[in-house]
């Protein structure tokens, strides 16, 4: 690779790390924040092998996406691991990235009660600010479809708060 890739990849880590860091690491448990560093890591080994790939228009969405494959690697490992240490006495679980943030229990479990996809959704758009533009580019989907997703993984949201906070 030359060093116009070196200058592309340079400038991704510049513009996007930090915000790769940051997805990763509100979305890390079961993992722990020791794992941070070397999810990072290998999400920008990934990037810089595929540079190629990475496109012009849509690069944030495209390194999430690589992010959130190798967290998902991690998260395998980490299952793997655990299967193989069943034998030995419990320890407790650190408490997730999401519970040392959302404090609120009918917020906790509003969230819970979403599928996965309309939490993610969400999430991205709450926590990493993703718009729906780039919703659709991180997701593969319009725009559009993008937009409805939001908006009714948001409407979801409101009625489960509601009825968490008439309980």
């Amino acid at each position: 690779m030359g060093s116009e890739d070196e200058d592309r990849f340079a400038r991704l880590l510049r513009e996007h790390s930090s915000a790769v860091g940051n997805y990763l690491r509100r979305r890390l448990y079961p993992l722990t924040p020791a794992d941070l560093d070397d999810l990072v890591e290998e999400t920008m080994i990934v990037v810089w092998r595929r540079l190629d790939s990475v496109p012009t228009d849509a690069e944030l969405p495209w390194m999430l996406g690589v992010a959130r494959n190798v967290l998902r690697n991690a998260r395998r490992s980490k299952n793997r691991r655990s299967a193989f240490e069943a034998t030995l006495p419990p320890v407790a679980n650190e408490a997730s990235a999401e519970e040392h943030v959302i404090a609120d229990t009918s917020v906790r479990e509003a969230l819970t009660a979403l599928s996965d996809d309309e939490r993610e959704v969400l999430l991205l758009n709450a926590w990493d600010g993703l718009d729906t533009r780039t919703l659709g580019a991180f997701l593969v989907i319009s725009t559009n479809a993008a937009a409805v997703r939001l908006s009714r993984a948001q409407g979801r949201f409101r009625e489960l708060l509601s009825a968490a906070e008439v309980h």
